[in-house]
């Protein structure tokens, strides 16, 4: 049996989990979200407790993978996730704007990046965001493609980054001495 299914998932105050079909409706403080559950997956509730139980083995490796969207669920309308980047560069910088976030990355014109519902930016010091949500895949998927608009650069560390990300510095191209014009 999958050690990741069978472990039990806490309800804190003010989170509810309901089926719907074959769809778990989870509710929390910071919204609802939605997690589909295969056949053959099953929820019981016990005291507080949400386990997640299977019909037979042929369900084995859907068991614990749906475990693990369902606690993810939880934690997010309860806690949130959130996501921080940094901005590396002279002159690069972001700016939040009601529903969309300004960056000026050193391309020839601003953009104008529009955030999707249920996603919030926040801009500290117009170099460091932090992208927060209560759909762990949507608040990732959100600060890879914020990332990708200038992805950092290897040769002078500048662009987009996540927080504590190491990037390996690479050499730039040597200079020809005077040894290589003689040849």
């Amino acid at each position: 049996m999958s050690r990741i299914g069978k472990k039990p998932i806490d309800l804190p105050r003010g989170a509810s989990v309901d089926m719907q079909g074959t769809v778990a409706v989870v509710k929390g403080p910071k919204g609802s979200l939605q997690v589909p559950l295969p056949e053959g997956i099953r929820l019981e509730r016990k005291d507080g407790h949400v386990t997640l139980g299977r019909d037979d083995d042929g369900h084995a490796a859907l068991h614990g993978l749906s475990r693990s969207l369902l606690a993810n669920a939880v934690k997010g309308v309860t806690d949130g996730f959130e996501r921080h980047l940094d901005i590396v560069g002279i002159g690069y910088r972001a700016e939040s704007k009601g529903p969309s976030v300004t960056f000026t990355l050193g391309y020839s014109h601003p953009i104008e990046f529009p955030l999707p519902k249920g996603i919030e930016v926040t801009v500290e010091k117009m170099t460091h965001l932090v992208v927060k949500g209560a759909d762990k895949q949507q608040v990732g998927q959100v600060a890879a493609e914020i990332r990708g608009l200038r992805p950092p650069d290897p040769y002078k560390n500048k662009g987009i980054r996540y927080t504590g990300e190491r990037l390996k510095k690479k050499v730039g191209k040597a200079a020809a001495g005077a040894g290589a014009a003689k040849q």
